[in-house]
């Protein structure tokens, strides 16, 4: 369905209870990444899944944008579905969107969020160049075709090859966004769990991922979560930057336990 934001947003709306899961994804991708969450999820509670603004089956637009209005597109489908309370499940740099929803509309809406495989310790090395060669027309597509293959090589799943596949069917000007908006907020906020870290009531926050793999990385975030019990890292049993098309059962049980878990309302 579509509902009448200030673009046309296509939304799915499955199941019913509350805290509610709003499923967003990043740039140059749409909605059916989340299609087994979203079913999973929705055997419990209430489940949502959106497609950004000049993606997949929203309305399309020439006018440009950014995350300002990902964001309001978003908190329009939230007060359009009725929802009093929702947990926004944001992949990758989707993650921005659900930390200003956050502060948007305050932890008595928004009582927690999930981050699906996202840099929550800030860029790697080399990043940032990589999404300054989004931005360039003689680079983008050799930029992106490196993207393509750390994201597919390896992996034997067919959904997850045909997904990273039709994310090439975006161009340079949903590309050149994506890296613009993204080096933006890495730049006004700093890392995403200093951003967070940075609220003004701690954001009850579960990072579910399989990349990057390394020992290193989980010990870093447990060691953040040693002064931040907010925050919680779960790596999954995938190797992918998609770890929906790996392991689906086992993200909608983690999920679920999480979203299950966080207090009632006005406790």
């Amino acid at each position: 369905m579509t509902m009448d934001t200030a673009v046309r947003i296509a939304v799915d709306d499955v199941g019913t209870g509350e805290p509610a899961v709003l499923f967003i994804p990043g740039w140059c991708g749409d909605r059916t990444v989340f299609d087994d969450l979203l079913a999973g999820l929705g055997e419990h509670r209430r489940a949502l899944s959106l497609d950004l603004r000049d993606h997949g089956r929203s309305a399309r637009t020439s006018t440009d944008f950014g995350t300002d209005a990902v964001v309001r597109d978003a908190v329009e489908v939230i007060r359009g579905a009725g929802l009093e309370r929702v947990v926004p499940v944001a992949l990758s740099h989707a993650g921005w969107v659900a930390i200003e929803l956050r502060r948007r509309l305050g932890p008595e809406v928004v009582p927690g969020i999930v981050l699906l495989d996202w840099m929550v310790l800030g860029p790697p090395p080399g990043f940032t160049d990589a999404l300054a060669g989004l931005q360039d027309e003689r680079a983008w597509e050799q930029v992106r075709g490196a993207l393509f293959g750390r994201w597919t090589t390896g992996v034997k799943s067919p959904a997850l090859h045909e997904y990273v596949a039709g994310m090439g069917g975006y161009g340079f000007d949903h590309w050149r966004r994506a890296g613009r908006e993204i080096a933006r907020s890495f730049a006004a906020e700093g890392r995403p769990l200093d951003a967070l870290a940075a609220l003004e009531t701690p954001c009850s926050t579960l990072h579910l991922y399989a990349q990057p793999a390394e020992d290193a990385y989980l010990a870093a975030q447990r060691e953040f979560a040693l002064a931040a019990p907010w925050f919680r890292p779960h790596r999954l049993d995938a190797q992918s930057h998609f770890p929906m098309f790996e392991v689906p059962d086992q993200m909608v049980a983690a999920i679920e336990e999480f979203v299950a878990g966080l207090p009632p309302h006005n406790s």
